[in-house]
C-alpha cells in the first residue's frame, strides 16, 4: 500500500492563493471574535454566508426592506462563496492601513443603513448584552451615563467611536 505524505496533503488542503496567511494578520482573540460574528451572520449554519443569511440577519436587526440588489452587491464583494476564510480575508483587506476610528464607525454603519449616525439604545443594548462578549448591567449603566441617548432613544455612535479611539476630551 502507498500512503501519500501528510505534508503534501496539508499543502494541497491550503486552498487558494494567499489563504494560508490570512490568519497571521489577526490576533487569536480577533479571529475568535470574527468567528462569532460569522456564526451570527451564517443564519442557516451551513458554513457559507449567502444572500438569505444576510437578509435574515438584517431582518433580525430590524432592517426589513433591504433590496435584493443591495444583498447581491454585498455577496459580490467576495470572489466566490463566503466561507470563514474568505470572510476573514475580506475584513483583512478592508482593515489594511485603516484608521481605527473609521473601522469602528464602519462597523456601526452596518447597523445604520439610512446613515443617520444614530442607533437605537434598545437595539444596541440588546446586541451588547446578548452577543459575543456580553456587557453586564453595570457596564450598560456606565455606557449610558457616558453616552446618554436622546429623547427618542437614539445614541450618537460616532461620538462613541471618537471617544473609544481618542479618549474623552470634552471642552466645557
Amino acid at each position: 500500500m502507498h500512503y501519500s505524505s501528510p505534508k503534501k496533503a496539508k499543502r494541497r488542503a491550503g486552498g487558494g492563493e494567499g489563504s494560508s496567511n490570512v490568519f497571521s494578520m489577526f490576533e487569536q482573540s480577533q479571529i475568535q471574535e470574527y468567528k462569532e460574528a460569522f456564526t451570527i451572520i451564517d443564519q442557516n449554519r451551513d458554513g457559507i454566508i449567502s444572500k438569505d443569511d444576510l437578509r435574515d440577519v438584517l431582518a433580525s436587526m430590524g432592517q426589513l426592506n433591504v433590496k435584493n440588489e443591495e444583498l447581491e452587491a454585498m455577496i459580490k464583494e467576495a470572489s466566490g462563496p463566503i466561507n470563514f476564510t474568505v470572510f476573514l480575508t475580506m475584513f483583512g483587506e478592508k482593515l489594511k492601513g485603516a484608521d481605527p476610528e473609521d473601522v469602528i464607525v464602519s462597523a456601526f454603519k452596518v447597523l445604520d443603513p439610512e446613515a443617520t449616525g444614530l442607533i437605537k439604545k434598545q437595539f444596541l443594548e440588546e446586541l451588547l448584552t446578548t452577543q459575543c462578549d456580553r456587557f453586564s448591567a453595570e457596564e450598560m449603566k456606565n455606557l449610558w451615563a457616558a453616552f446618554p441617548p436622546d429623547v427618542a432613544g437614539n445614541v450618537d455612535y460616532k461620538n462613541i467611536c471618537y471617544v473609544i479611539t481618542h479618549g474623552e476630551e470634552k471642552e466645557e
